[in-house]
């Protein structure tokens, strides 16, 4: 399933979500999103792993040199640490962090602190001075509010259809 969910998220994020550039600055990274539905069990290399494939596969077809792929293994290194707050102690290793596991609430601020992490460091790592940071800065917050909705829309279509 989670590789079914790849390849139709890197289809989205390459011939829609790269095309959209909202005010200049703003452009969603959706490609988090996968790394977002792996349960609670997962363990931490398993999850850089596939935060490395899936940040090579968008670095690949985007011509992007890498920042995905850091910015993607960076959120495999730390989705533990950020789905933690949010989980409830006595969920078992097989726990989903889901709109329905959650609550809408819940889910949309895990997905907009994870879509944080992957913009702060892929539009960090492409600024890559202080020169315009007003700029950076804008397209992290603005890129980072549109993922984590994008994220819970796509929650939301994928609970209705089950």
């Amino acid at each position: 399933m989670s590789l079914l969910r790849l390849i139709i998220v890197l289809a989205i994020q390459i011939l829609i979500l790269n095309q959209i550039h909202l005010f200049g600055y703003v452009t969603p990274i959706f490609v988090g999103y996968v790394l977002l539905c792996l349960p609670k069990k997962t363990s931490r290399i398993a999850l850089l792993l596939w935060g490395f494939f899936v940040g090579l596969l968008f670095d690949i077809f985007s011509n992007t040199a890498g920042m995905a792929t850091t910015a993607c293994t960076a959120l495999g290194m730390f989705r533990t640490s950020l789905m933690s707050p949010f989980t409830p102690r006595d969920a078992d290793d097989m726990f989903y962090p889901t709109v329905t596991t959650l609550g809408a609430t819940r889910y949309f601020i895990y997905s907009l602190s994870s879509m944080f992490v992957v913009h702060a460091i892929f539009y960090g790592l492409d600024a890559l001075s202080l020169h315009d940071w007003q700029l950076t800065v804008l397209s992290i917050v603005g890129s980072t509010i549109f993922a984590a909705f994008l994220c819970l829309f796509a929650e939301l279509i994928v609970r209705k259809r089950k």
